[in-house]
């Protein structure tokens, strides 16, 4: 066995259980309503923003907000990353810490499978399905860009934070699910941290204290300034060392598993 044939099993296991369809139905369900909306208040209001020189147009009050609630300060709760704080817990609670409460964990080492093959292999088929449920989403917007006028840069800048945020997500799901001894706790812990992640300068801003060690600290900081379409290395950067660092404290925790036996 490899990584691709790790990623092929996990992958088979998230799209023949039930959880992974009804999650991906009724989130996408939710957001499509959530496009409807934004789209009519959008188109209630063209004229008044056509005879504003600069204002705000398709992207900036349908498409982007469609990706997140929070960060674009939109009337309409619960965005793509806002559903993803609540869906990437319950698809990765299962994905070590599963195999650990039903004692199917050995198995995989006794194929002599090394810690990160098998951290990464299943991190790999979360992503996929994590991708292709944010591909059907950004379909929605996507979908009348046609017919209007649509910033693509900005929104393929937008579109580039919400994958990375998609995968720091799913590395801390992981990393959790290593570290838990049920699917329950490992689901509570990635949820806790995602929201931690997400609010953690939000009590310095209320205080009007400018960190920037704490403002640093925060997933927002970093996907906001995606989701403006401003696409900085150091915000890339970000992403990928919390993912890496995830992901190695996966494979830590699953290598001192092995040698236990």
């Amino acid at each position: 066995m490899s990584v691709i044939a790790v990623a092929r099993l996990e992958a088979r296991r998230l799209f023949v259980r039930p959880l992974a369809w009804v999650l991906g139905a009724l989130t996408l369900a939710e957001l499509a309503w959530r496009f409807v909306l934004l789209l009519g208040a959008f188109l209630a209001n063209q004229i008044r923003l056509a005879a504003v020189a600069g204002g705000p147009g398709y992207t900036d009050i349908v498409a982007v907000p469609t990706l997140s609630s929070l960060l674009t300060s939109a009337a309409m709760p619960f965005g793509v990353l806002e559903m993803a704080l609540v869906i990437v817990p319950l698809l990765t609670m299962s994905c070590i810490a599963g195999e650990r409460s039903q004692g199917t964990l050995p198995l995989l080492f006794g194929a002599g499978l090394p810690a990160w093959q098998i951290v990464l292999g299943k991190y790999l088929a979360l992503l996929g399905w994590l991708v292709l449920w944010l591909a059907l989403a950004i379909a929605m917007p996507l979908s009348l860009a046609h017919g209007i006028h649509m910033d693509t840069g900005k929104f393929a800048a937008a579109t580039l934070g919400m994958l990375l945020a998609l995968a720091t997500l799913a590395a801390i799901g992981v990393a959790c699910s290593s570290f838990a001894s049920h699917p329950a706790i490992a689901a509570v812990a990635s949820l806790m941290i995602g929201l931690m992640l997400i609010g953690v300068n939000l009590g310095a801003q209320l205080a009007g204290v400018s960190n920037g060690v704490i403002n640093w600290l925060a997933l927002g900081s970093h996907l906001e300034t995606l989701l403006r379409g401003l696409v900085s290395s150091a915000d890339i950067a970000w992403f990928v060392l919390v993912s890496a660092f995830a992901l190695a404290l996966a494979i830590r925790r699953l290598a001192a598993d092995k040698e236990r036996g």
